[in-house]
């Protein structure tokens, strides 16, 4: 009987909270009423009008402001080639692997504006379950390697758009990154560069040891961030602004100067330089658009007319 009398106490209080709401809303003047319904029109249409967005492949002007999306590619290796004058230039091949956009993020949805890109190929009985399921949801061919690069609105393409080396112009700056080859457990002079211990006088057994870690009975811990021996490599780092020397676009293959992070056969992933940015005008945004018949051969960078090796007087 106490049960019964607290439920029907409980819906009761309910029933007058509901009715005095209800009350309030009568009495409120009707032009708060018209200005509330007018913005929460005003709010439906915006998003309504968001919801059904039309991304279209087509090229248009970048602005300072906006921001393109990446690439992934795989490593082949380091040559080393001569330009025009001479100059030795060390080069990093990289294979842009048939790279298409395999998910659209909208600030509607997922709540920021990225695109997923995917590389290379891989077979279904290679993959998870969740991961088929992930292509087969947004109807793109399966990728062997999936990564997600923050861009603006006006720099968002269409699903399954193909990406290839001519994303990217000669003579520009990019950000490259990647892991690192790893080196295994390795000692303070591999791993941080000390110089070690005396090599004959006044070293007994300490040659390449790390020293002295740590100090008295005050504090008597050792700091965190002591440089000492450990595991060396196999951590992803960005090499920045590295020069793009080569487009080949038969091949799909970028020639950059210097080295890039990680082994031959790794993935690695490049972005427009954040600190030596590039032109907006010379690139092409949001990504290029080959012509049909176009004839594609390598590009190279513009070295200059003036030869770095002649005395200028």
């Amino acid at each position: 009987m106490s049960t019964f009398s607290k439920g029907l106490i409980s819906r009761l209080s309910r029933t007058i909270s509901i009715n005095s709401i209800t009350t309030t809303t009568t009495q409120t003047s009707p032009s708060s009423l018209y200005y509330f319904t007018l913005n929460t029109r005003g709010f439906s249409t915006d998003i309504e009008s968001r919801a059904s967005r039309v991304i279209e492949a087509k090229a248009s002007e970048m602005t300072p402001k906006s921001k393109r999306t990446g690439l992934i590619a795989v490593k082949c290796g380091m040559k080393a080639v001569w330009d025009k004058w001479g100059a030795r230039v060390p080069i990093s091949v990289l294979w842009v692997d048939d790279n298409i956009v395999s998910q659209v993020k909208t600030i509607e949805k997922e709540g920021i504006f990225a695109l997923q890109i995917g590389c290379g190929q891989k077979k279904e009985k290679h993959l998870t379950k969740p991961e088929v399921g992930h292509f087969r949801a947004q109807g793109v061919p399966l990728k062997r390697k999936l990564r997600e690069f923050p861009v603006t609105e006006d720099a968002l393409l269409p699903l399954g758009t193909s990406l290839g080396a001519r994303h990217f112009v000669p003579g520009q700056y990019v950000d490259v990154t990647g892991v690192t080859m790893g080196k295994g457990f390795q000692g303070t002079m591999k791993r941080h560069g000390y110089k070690g211990m005396p090599a004959s006088h006044g070293a007994s057994l300490s040659h390449r040891s790390g020293g002295s870690t740590g100090q008295r009975d005050a504090p008597g811990k050792v700091f965190k961030g002591k440089k000492m021996a450990g595991r060396m490599g196999g951590k992803e780092r960005t090499v920045k602004n590295i020069w793009v020397y080569q487009v080949d676009p038969a091949r799909n293959l970028l020639w950059v100067r210097g080295q890039v992070p990680g082994a031959e056969g790794n993935f690695v992933f490049i972005r427009d330089a954040v600190y030596k940015k590039p032109d907006p005008s010379e690139l092409p945004f949001p990504t290029y658009f080959p012509a049909e018949g176009e004839e594609e051969l390598p590009l190279v960078a513009d070295l200059g007319d003036v030869d770095p090796f002649m005395a200028v007087d």
